[in-house]
C-alpha cells in the first residue's frame, strides 16, 4: 500500500489547484481522476456550454441584424463546426491542465475510480487495468455531481439527453423537449432555439426561476417566450415512449389536465446528485445527508478529522467559483495556518441565458421572509443608455438596500453584461461601499456600469 501526505479524489476546479499547491508546499500528493482532468466545468459545464452560447448569440444577432441596419441573408447553422469549435476549446483546456499537473514535482496523477475500503484507505480501480491501494492523513474529496434522472415511467427506456450527452450532438434537434426549466434547462433551451430547434420547456413548479424574485421570473419568461420558446409550468411528467417512427411521446399532467407532446429529443434537466454512491464512505466513517451529499463544517472538514469535501459534492452552491474558493479556504487553513471559514461569504452567480442574469446577496423576497427593513432600487435596461445604443433593452437592474446603514444587501441584473454589472455591485458589498456613494461615483461613459448611478437615483435625496 502506497502512503502519501495528501490524496485528492477528483480533478475538478478545487482538486486541480489544491493538488498543485500541496505538492509545491512539499507534500507528497496523489490526485485521482476517473474521467477527465478539469471536472464538470471544463468538460461538461462552463467551458463547452458558454462556447455554444457564443455560437447561439451570433445566430441571434444575425437573425435580428436588420433591426440595427445590417442585413444578413440566408445564414446557416453548421452544427458540426459548432461542436468542433467547442471540442477544440475543451481539449485545449483539459490538456493544458493535465500537462501542468504532470510537470508538478511531488504530484502523482492517477486515472481510475476511487473507493474507501478502510479508515483513510483507498482502493483505486485503475482505468488501464488493475488496482492500487493508498492511504494518507489528509484526504480531499472533490468528486462533483452528475445529472439526476427522475423515476418516471419509460424515461430510462428512451434515448434521453443530459447536460453531458447533449454536447455530443452534431445535428440540431427538430424538437427538443426540456424537462426542468432551471438554469441548465433554460440555457440549453435558448441556445438550441437559436440553432433552429423547436423548444418546449416543462417546469414542475408554479413558475420558472423558483429561487428568484417573481419580477425576475416574469421578465425571463417573457424574454424566452418572445423567442418562441413554449413554457409550461405546474407540469407532472407521467410517461415517455418511443414510437415506431423514432419519435418520442411524452405524456404529462398540466394543472390537472393530461396532455401529450411528440418530440425528437428529450433533455433531462431536473437537478444534480453527488457522485458518492460508489465511494463506500461508510468504510471510513464519513457522514452524508439523505441526498448523498457529504456533510462538512464551515472549514469544509467532514466528521472524520483530516477528510475534507470540496465543491458540488458537499451540497453547497453548485458553482465552479465556489469549488475554487473551497480550495483556497482549506489550503490557507492547512498550509498557511489561517482561520478562514465559509461563513458569511458572498455567493455570486450567473445564468448565461441571453441576456445574462447576475445575482449576489439576498433577494427582495428573501428580505421580506426575514422581516428586514429594506428599500428596493430598480432600473429597466430600457433606461440604460448603453443598452439603447447597442439595441438590446431587455431586462432590468435591481438592488436590495438597508436604508439605515446605506449598505447594499443584494443585487440582481438581468441584462446584457449582467454578470459584469453585478460584479461591480458585489465589490461594493465586499468593500462596504454604500449605495449613496455609488450614486455619485464617476463611471466611464457610456458603460453599462455607469447606470448604477441612476439605479440609486431614487434613493438619494
Amino acid at each position: 500500500m502506497k502512503k502519501y501526505d495528501a490524496i485528492i479524489i477528483g480533478a475538478g476546479q478545487a482538486g486541480v489547484p489544491l493538488a498543485k499547491k500541496l505538492a509545491k508546499a512539499g507534500k507528497k500528493t496523489a490526485l485521482i481522476e476517473k474521467r477527465f482532468v478539469g471536472g464538470t466545468c471544463v468538460n461538461d459545464g462552463c467551458t463547452p456550454t458558454k462556447t455554444w452560447v457564443g455560437s447561439a448569440k451570433m445566430a441571434y444577432m444575425a437573425d435580428r441584424s436588420a433591426f440595427i441596419g445590417v442585413k444578413i441573408k440566408d445564414y446557416k447553422i453548421d452544427m458540426r463546426r459548432v461542436k468542433e469549435r467547442k471540442d477544440d476549446i475543451v481539449i485545449s483546456a483539459r490538456n493544458g491542465s493535465e500537462k501542468a499537473l504532470q510537470n508538478t514535482k511531488n504530484l502523482t496523477l492517477i486515472f481510475g475510480e476511487a473507493r474507501f475500503i478502510g479508515e483513510k484507505i483507498i482502493l483505486i480501480e485503475l482505468n488501464e487495468g488493475g488496482t492500487l491501494e493508498m492511504t494518507a492523513e489528509l484526504i480531499f474529496i472533490n468528486a462533483g455531481a452528475k445529472a439526476s434522472i427522475p423515476d418516471i415511467e419509460g424515461l430510462k427506456e428512451i434515448d434521453y439527453l443530459t447536460n453531458t450527452s447533449i454536447l455530443e450532438l452534431e445535428k440540431v434537434p427538430k424538437h427538443l423537449l426540456v424537462l426542468g426549466a432551471n438554469y441548465i434547462g433554460m440555457e440549453f433551451g435558448q441556445m438550441f432555439r437559436r440553432f433552429g430547434s423547436k423548444i418546449t420547456l416543462l417546469e414542475r413548479g408554479p413558475r420558472i426561476l423558483a429561487r428568484e424574485d417573481n419580477d425576475l421570473a416574469e421578465e425571463m419568461h417573457k424574454i424566452l417566450t418572445d423567442e418562441q420558446i413554449d413554457i409550461y409550468v405546474d407540469v407532472q411528467a407521467k410517461s415517455f415512449k418511443t414510437t415506431k417512427k423514432g419519435k418520442i411521446k411524452v405524456t404529462v399532467v398540466i394543472k390537472g389536465k393530461e396532455q401529450m407532446f411528440t418530440c425528437s429529443h428529450v433533455l433531462v434537466a431536473t437537478g444534480r446528485v453527488p457522485q458518492t454512491e460508489n465511494m463506500q464512505l461508510d468504510k471510513t466513517g464519513v457522514k452524508v445527508n439523505d441526498k448523498g451529499f457529504i456533510i462538512v463544517d464551515d472549514k469544509l472538514e467532514t466528521n472524520v478529522p483530516g477528510i475534507y469535501a470540496l465543491g458540488d459534492v458537499n451540497g453547497g452552491p453548485a458553482f465552479t467559483h465556489i469549488a475554487y474558493n473551497d480550495y483556497t479556504i482549506v489550503y490557507r487553513n492547512i498550509i498557511e495556518k489561517q482561520n478562514i471559514s465559509t461563513k458569511n461569504r458572498l455567493l455570486p452567480y450567473c445564468m448565461y441565458t441571453d441576456p445574462q442574469l447576475g445575482r449576489v446577496g439576498i433577494s427582495e423576497e428573501e428580505a421580506q421572509k426575514q422581516g428586514l427593513n429594506v428599500k428596493i432600487a430598480k432600473l429597466p435596461m430600457a433606461h440604460v443608455a448603453r443598452a439603447i445604443e447597442v439595441g438590446d433593452t431587455r431586462g432590468f437592474m435591481k438592488a436590495v438596500v438597508d436604508p439605515k446603514t446605506k449598505k447594499i444587501l443584494g443585487a440582481a441584473v438581468l441584462g446584457q453584461e449582467g454578470g459584469e454589472i453585478m460584479t461591480v455591485l458585489q465589490m461594493a458589498m465586499e468593500g462596504g461601499i454604500t449605495y449613496e456613494q455609488l450614486r455619485f461615483f464617476v463611471f466611464a461613459h457610456p458603460s453599462y456600469s455607469e447606470s448604477i448611478n441612476n439605479l440609486f437615483l431614487g434613493l438619494v435625496d
